[in-house]
């Protein structure tokens, strides 16, 4: 037994650990020092009974008086009956507390009393706080992908980005494997990820955005997260990266759009114009303007020196979903849900002879093309060399488009106004004249200079089919193999990943060249079940079953299967039982992953699957119960057949008993001892029977909706029902009488499982949480986030030391036991917070606040959010300099003292570390997040806000901090400018800070220059000494040879047309 040592002479309480426990346990008591109450009662007294043969001296710091304290640690195997305590220089009085029960309370007791005097046994069976010990999530897999996020390759085209909820990993697509995982560290899970940036070259840090408004900037070498740009209000629909990868663009669900500075790890602006969701964006004109669409069907040109909108073009009836821009920033397109591509053409710079209102039309209409898929566009990228473009829609396939070059352009022009003029002619011949005489249908302008229409540029190659829904492209950036045009990979919405082969046949069969799916199942998770040693772990989906190292996340097997309900491991873990929808009993061979046989067992679905424990609770070969929807409870008895033809053994079932039910069979359990059966009916209820008699028990009702699930306590005293109702129940078996309904979860309570030789139980349900539960106090112990989807299934380990849970989202999630105690009090507490956090003063989430005013068209704002951390970081500065005024006061009085001839010794604060002032001040705010500066200072009242204004003069001396210094005062002069302006005391302040920040920016601006010219100059002196004016000397020859040789043909083919359009001509006049 453990107990809490309080030493409560001393000024502050001290706790430590005193074990009363068996001959295996060593016991450790460290002592504090602190004056007694009672000097007749001592520590040194108890101890002269006890003997202490070995003992280790250690030095401990006594918080209350700053003293180094000696205590003894006696490390000595005890006997259960009696108690050691470590001899001490203090003479304490001591109250022995329990801390967490391993025996009886009265018992313990005694054996103390008896040992001890009663005086130090104050309180050793007084109502304690009981600790638990926490579960924390270890791991997640079974998801390839995430159906609402797009995936992007990496820069050396060799591995896919693909998010999985809220992580995202780097796959071999060879292999079919995840090399690595990118993970928050944080506890509580991320939102899913909706978008992923394709990171340009040099490489940046890929972002990804999430559903509360976050992008984080991840290191792929080092696998951390590099930095958190909080910003938006809901959700980041979009992110890319200009050309430089210096500056990133998001767009988001709150209809606005920001630019951060990737370097500095801090937004620049925010831009406000749409009036819907942001869809899609695009840098262009290397990077000086940004071009959004929205689903309010309008696009929007940004010039992003000037941070307004230059142009807003409309003509969609319909949301648009996506654009994209050419690398050659030629053409942009857009798709959206109409029947049509409209593609435009970019104009780079503004021609003298332009009118004034059409001096700002980046985006000039080039022209549509209709595609050939009913469905909405999703997304149209171009790919790395802009020859070919990919439409995909809302369906099964990717339409695919050929870029021809200007070249190729100018032909298919020419040719299209040939054909169009023999037409005419022809039907001019045919029809005849009036006046005897064929008119010519083109000019000879258009002749001399023909158009070049959206149809010649843009030529339809091929429908690319995918075996499900798609929902995000990538095209490979390294160069194809031998024979295709590109590699494009898809994203499917079954937790699938599909590289396909694009060629120039017009077939619509399938070039798929691999796939990723033996890492996760194609839908929903429907069971999960642990083996006896709990290193196996079997799931069943609605075509495969696969098993699993609970341990690492690998898949070890997976065997194609029917629609699985429920399922269990046979004792000796070599074989498993899947019961599937259409009422069929599959037996499967964890050997050799297949299926060996298949029973006809029910006319409705199976349900539920139970092994028969044997008396003593632990499963044996009797056999297992099977739970239907044809209101059939049925036992069965395993057999091992030998098949005829090779002479093997196999395992086989066969049905010894039959339970008729009046109604649908919804779960059924069996108590640890295999003395009672639970059966849940679609009635609501639950009936107990007698397993050996099959004679009625009891009957549990209360419940108003269909019992989902339910399971016995280890020993037999508690049987607990989750409900459709949202309710668990907690009934004791020897009176079936109701011990306490629990509304558990917002939603249907899926699964229950106890935890084995205990009262505690895990429960899971349809609000995504897992919950855990004390069913003695029936009291919530702690909740498990996670899961994006309704979690279905759950399995404890036999130990109690991990849980692992199925969910809808396709991830099966492993939580392990910690040895962090766990208070329910804290707990509460915990939540409470949780929930006041997460109603932070943001007028998009605060109800209370007032509504927002619509903004301006094309205005800017604000680029960061209101979050927990900005506050915090406000409340560190504050403290900082009330810090700092008080040690200012202290230093002043001790130079006063001086001056007036009283000798003191002058005591620093010690949480100061030896920093002046103004050094500590600027320490934490150095500490801040670069992208929570800004919203830190917001947050800070307007006298704080001025007691740091005091501290910039002296900060701007220091070289590295001028672009700090500098942020800090724009923000709070342009935040507090009304009050500044009627201050008199910030009057000097503002006027010494004018000068200094002056001269220091400019040196800043002369030292930049500097280096970049130095730069530049180099540049040039590594050009002139290198061979870059040779290198490509022979591949130019050779294009100059092979353009020579293509005007000869062409010369040849525009000869042989000539003659063609002579002889025409000649019939013409004949037929005149």
């Amino acid at each position: 037994m453990d107990f809490l040592v309080s030493s409560k002479a001393a000024p502050m309480p001290h706790l430590w650990v005193l074990s009363f426990m068996d001959e295996s346990a060593p016991c450790m008591v460290p002592m504090c020092r602190g004056e007694p109450k009672d000097p007749t009662l001592t520590a040194l007294q108890l101890c002269e009974e006890v003997k202490c043969e070995k003992a280790e001296e250690l030095e401990e710091e006594d918080l209350s008086s700053g003293e180094t304290v000696k205590s003894h640690v006696v490390l000595k195997q005890l006997a259960p009956n009696r108690v050691r305590l470590s001899p001490s220089s203090t003479q304490s009085p001591l109250v022995l507390l329990p801390l967490h029960r391993r025996f009886p309370f009265p018992a313990a007791a005694a054996r103390l009393r008896h040992r001890l005097s009663a005086a130090f046994v104050v309180a050793a069976a007084a109502k304690m706080v009981k600790a638990y010990l926490r579960y924390e999530p270890a791991l997640a897999f079974g998801v390839i992908t995430s159906g609402d996020a797009n995936i992007c390759y990496d820069p050396s085209g060799r591995h896919l980005l693909a998010p999985a909820l809220d992580k995202f990993a780097l796959w071999d697509l060879k292999k079919g494997l995840p090399t690595t995982t990118f993970s928050p560290s944080a506890s509580p899970p991320p939102p899913p990820t909706p978008s992923l940036s394709p990171p340009s070259r040099p490489p940046p840090p890929p972002p990804r955005g999430h559903a509360d408004g976050s992008i984080r900037l991840w290191d792929c070498e080092k696998g951390t997260c590099e930095a958190t740009l909080n910003g938006h209000k809901s959700a980041a629909t979009v992110l890319r990266y200009n050309h430089a990868g210096s500056l990133l663009a998001s767009g988001s669900k709150d209809c606005d759009v920001i630019l951060w500075d990737v370097v500095g790890e801090a937004g620049i602006f925010r831009l406000r114009g749409h009036r819907d969701q942001v869809t899609d964006l695009s840098f262009i004109d290397s990077g000086k303007k940004l071009v959004t669409c929205s689903k309010d069907k309008f696009m929007r040109v940004w010039d992003l020196e000037t941070q307004h909108c230059i142009q807003i073009v409309g003509g969609h009836h319909t949301e648009i979903w996506s654009l994209d821009v050419d690398p050659k920033e030629r053409f942009l397109v857009s798709g959206s849900a109409d029947p049509e591509l409209r593609f435009y053409q970019i104009r780079h710079n503004a021609e003298a002879t332009d009118k004034v209102q059409d001096k700002w039309e980046i985006l000039k209409q080039f022209g549509e093309i209709q595609r050939k898929s009913k469905y909405r566009v999703a997304s149209v990228r171009f790919d790395k060399s802009g020859s070919l473009l990919a439409c995909q829609v809302a369906g099964k396939a990717v339409e695919i488009y050929r870029v021809l070059d200007d070249s190729e352009a100018m032909r298919k022009s020419k040719r299209r106004l040939h054909r169009k003029k023999e037409k005419v002619l022809a039907k001019s011949v045919v029809e005849g004249n009036e006046n005897g005489s064929v008119i010519d249908p083109l000019s000879s302008q258009e002749v001399q200079h023909p158009t070049i229409v959206v149809s010649d540029v843009f030529k339809f190659l091929r429908n690319l089919p995918a075996s499900n829904k798609i929902c995000s492209i990538a095209f490979c950036p390294n160069s194809p193999p031998k024979g295709a045009l590109a590699v494009l990979t898809l994203s499917l919405n079954n937790n699938m990943l599909e590289t396909h082969l694009v060629d120039s046949s017009d077939s619509s069969k399938s070039s798929k060249m691999n796939s990723v799916e033996l890492q996760g199942h194609r839908s929903y998770i429907r069971s999960v079940a642990l083996n006896s040693e709990s290193n196996l772990l079997m799931s069943t989906s609605h075509n495969a079953v696969k098993i699993w190292n609970p341990s690492t996340g690998a898949c070890l097997r997976t065997i194609d299967s029917e629609y699985g309900l429920s399922s269990c491991f046979v004792p000796g873990n070599r074989y498993a039982l899947v019961g599937t929808k259409n009422g069929k009993l599959e037996i499967i061979d964890i050997g050799s992953g297949s299926l060996t046989e298949v029973v006809e067992a029910h006319a409705g679905p199976i349900r539920s699957i139970v092994p028969i424990p044997d008396e003593n609770g632990s499963i044996s070969g009797r056999g297992f119960v099977t739970g239907s929807a044809d209101k059939d409870v049925k036992f069965w008895e395993y057999q091992i057949l030998q098949t005829p033809d090779s002479g093997s053994k196999k395992l086989s079932v066969a049905n010894v008993r039959t339970l008729k039910m009046n109604d649908d069979v919804l779960v059924v359990s069996i108590s640890p001892n295999g003395k009672y059966i639970a059966v849940a009916l679609l009635d609501c209820t639950v009936k107990v029977f007698f397993v050996d008699t099959l004679k009625y028990f009891q009957h549990l009702y209360g419940h108003k909706l269909p019992v989902f699930c339910m399971d016995f306590s280890s020993d037999g005293d508690l049987l607990v029902t989750g409900s459709a109702d949202k309710n668990l129940r907690i009934w004791g078996l020897d009176f079936g009488d109701i011990r306490r309904s629990i509304f558990a979860h917002a939603d249907s309570v899926m699964d229950v499982k106890f935890v084995k030789n205990t009262h505690y139980m895990f429960s899971v349900g349809k609000d995504r949480l897992v919950k855990y539960w004390d069913a003695d106090k029936f009291e919530l112990l702690l909740t498990l986030e996670g899961h994006h989807d309704e979690v279905s299934c759950l399995a404890v380990s036999n130990r109690g030391d991990f849980i692992v849970t199925g969910s809808h989202d396709r991830s099966i999630r492993r939580w392990d036991r910690t040895e962090e105690p766990l208070f329910i009090e804290e707990e509460r507490g915990k939540r409470l917070e949780e929930m006041f956090d997460s109603d932070l003063d943001n007028s998009a989430d605060n109800r209370y606040a007032p509504k927002e005013v619509v903004p301006e068209e094309g205005s800017v704002g604000v680029p960061g959010k209101k979050t927990q951390e900005s506050l915090t970081a406000a409340d560190v500065i504050i403290d900082a300099l009330d810090t700092a005024e008080e040690e200012i006061k202290r230093i002043n009085q001790y130079k006063e003292d001086q001056s007036h001839g009283q000798e003191t010794e002058f005591q620093p604060n010690v949480l100061m570390r030896g920093h002046p002032p103004s050094d500590f001040v600027l320490h934490a705010l150095s500490n801040v997040p670069a992208n929570d500066v800004e919203q830190m200072l917001l947050s800070l009242p307007f006298s704080d806000a001025l007691k740091l204004m005091s501290y910039l003069r002296e900060w701007a001396l220091i070289p590295d901090k001028v672009e700090l210094v500098c942020r800090v005062c724009t923000v709070l002069l342009q935040t507090h400018h009304n009050q500044l302006t009627t201050t008199v005391a910030a009057r000097p302040m503002l006027t010494s800070l004018k000068d200094i920040l002056h001269e220091r920016v400019k040196e800043c601006k002369d030292t930049v220059g500097f280096n970049l010219a130095a730069m530049d100059h180099l540049k040039e002196l590594m050009s002139m000494k290198s061979d870059a004016l040779f290198r490509d000397a022979k591949a130019t020859l050779m294009e100059i040879r092979m353009q020579q040789s293509k005007r000869t043909d062409r010369r040849e083919i525009n000869e042989k047309r000539k003659k063609k359009k002579h002889k025409v001509s000649a019939v013409a006049q004949a037929a005149a």
